[in-house]
């Protein structure tokens, strides 16, 4: 694409937390961007007017659309779109992951990769390096305070980005450097089986170069049997658990923040000549790195954290620096967010939407709040991950002192499927009272029940969370209202 070309960028599907992202970054470029959604609220609401981005509601030809010089779209509609429809034949058009790619490609490319925590990670990567000096372009699939949006425009030459998996967006990237959280099968209505899902990412991984760098989480045995395989360019790895470059140990959590040492897993002459970087910084330390704090609850972000500072050190930025950017970040919107207090509960929204996501939330939950009742209400997300992950998500939520289930939320993909947000309930029900929990799990076919049931119910010393990546937020916003 000639971007000198283009003046006005028209996106339909405005509101979708990629779309937002790549649309606040290329107004930030000097590109004027309009474009469309649907009426109902998204959590990128928020992004889009603080940036004065034009929303018409609805999809109709319309003046602006008309006098577009290219037009992004999302995936979520097609050629019975009658925008998309009239664009196809009228302008240049490009999808939001090709449109994504084509910006990438033009600057170093870091993709922040994986089934989960590329949102965290992506975003505390970008923020430690910018705080750091290095000033990355950077953008994130989520609101991040720190940056009053989802997106950072840089002088350098650094672009850090959320890399979706969905679709297979992955095969539009070019990185230099790929950070890998994880690999854990997930999108069963693109990917029909776990070998296709994990196809994926081998073919991911085969694109860095040989002068280029993965960042891999080795306590995933995925990665660590995949990467050394697959990856030409130089593996650093990072763990808690197994043998790694960067190890954490000794962690702690006291008075709301976590406490965590690091140290170099790696045998010096093996890897001197490999890679120079490494080696100078686990000479100069005598291979203990030292203590580094964060305020993010949960082992799992423990992990992301050295996902950090791995990447950190290989883009040269200074130890103390790193120190700084991990311990001063703060988290991006849905991930564990206190919105406020609702009649002395503790009202926390959070985006987990996969078997694997519900534990972690739930088990830092736990250790942030060991003496508040944990209330969990869910919003499961699609028909066909619910149903392909069914018993996965049974058995998630035994942490929770109580348990509810909203309808499913299909989103645009899907209308319905093989399971429903009853059933769901029901089997959770069933597992947790072979756990001795013997409360049933709470069915809401709607929003408007599960308001009026926190209404009637909220009351100090409970923690009332928000769980999915639907629009269960809205609940959380509707009971803040002053």
């Amino acid at each position: 694409m000639d971007w000198l070309a283009i003046k006005h960028i028209y996106c339909i599907g405005i509101k979708g937390v990629g779309m937002t992202m790549l649309a606040q970054f290329l107004q930030s470029r000097g590109y004027q961007i309009t474009g469309s959604d649907v009426a109902e609220s998204f959590m990128t609401d928020q992004i889009l007017a603080d940036h004065n981005i034009i929303v018409r509601t609805g999809f109709q030809f319309n003046e602006q659309l008309n006098s577009a010089d290219l037009v992004i779209y999302s995936t979520a509609y097609n050629q019975d779109n009658p925008e998309v429809a009239w664009a196809l034949d009228n302008r240049p058009t490009l999808t939001y992951a090709e449109a994504l790619g084509d910006v990438f490609n033009q600057y170093y490319g870091i993709a922040v990769a994986g089934s989960h925590g590329k949102t965290t990670v992506s975003a505390w990567l970008g923020f430690t390096l910018w705080q750091g000096g290095l000033k990355p372009n950077v953008l994130v699939g989520s609101r991040v305070p720190q940056f009053n949006g989802a997106s950072l425009l840089g002088s350098s030459s650094l672009m850090v980005i959320e890399a979706d998996e969905y679709q297979n967006k992955l095969r539009y990237f070019q990185p230099k450097m790929v950070v890998l959280n994880n690999i854990d099968y997930d999108h069963a209505d693109f990917y029909p089986t776990p070998a296709d899902y994990q196809q994926a990412f081998i073919d991911f991984l085969a694109k860095i170069p040989t002068d280029g760098y993965l960042i891999a989480n080795y306590d995933d045995p995925l990665i660590r049997r995949l990467a050394p395989v697959h990856c030409r360019g130089r593996i650093i790895s990072y763990a808690l658990d197994n043998a790694a470059d960067y190890l954490a140990y000794d962690l702690k959590a006291v008075n709301g923040r976590q406490y965590f040492k690091v140290k170099m897993g790696i045998d010096l002459d093996d890897i001197a000549e490999e890679d120079e970087k490494l080696s100078k910084l686990a000479v100069s330390n005598a291979g203990n790195l030292g203590d580094f704090s964060t305020s993010l609850p949960g082992r799992h972000n423990i992990s992301n954290a050295l996902a950090v500072l791995a990447a950190s050190v290989e883009l040269g930025l200074q130890l103390y620096k790193i120190r700084e950017g991990i311990a001063e970040f703060i988290g991006t919107a849905r991930r564990l967010e206190v919105l406020g207090q609702f009649q002395g509960a503790t009202i926390i929204d959070d985006y987990a939407h996969h078997p694997t996501e519900i534990k972690a939330s739930l088990a830092a939950l736990r250790q942030q709040y060991p003496d508040f009742k944990l209330r969990v209400f869910f919003h499961p997300h699609t028909f066909s991950r619910t149903l392909a992950l069914l018993d996965g998500f049974v058995n998630s939520f035994n942490e929770a002192d109580e348990v509810g289930i909203l309808k499913i939320y299909g989103s645009a993909r899907e209308e319905a499927g093989g399971i429903s947000g009853q059933e769901l309930a029901q089997r959770i029900t069933v597992n947790r009272a072979k756990a001795g929990l013997k409360d049933e799990v709470s069915y809401f076919e709607d929003m408007a029940r599960l308001d009026a049931y926190l209404r009637q119910s909220a009351k100090s010393g409970e923690v009332i969370v928000l769980m999915g990546a639907g629009d269960i937020f809205r609940i959380g916003q509707q009971l803040l209202v002053k």
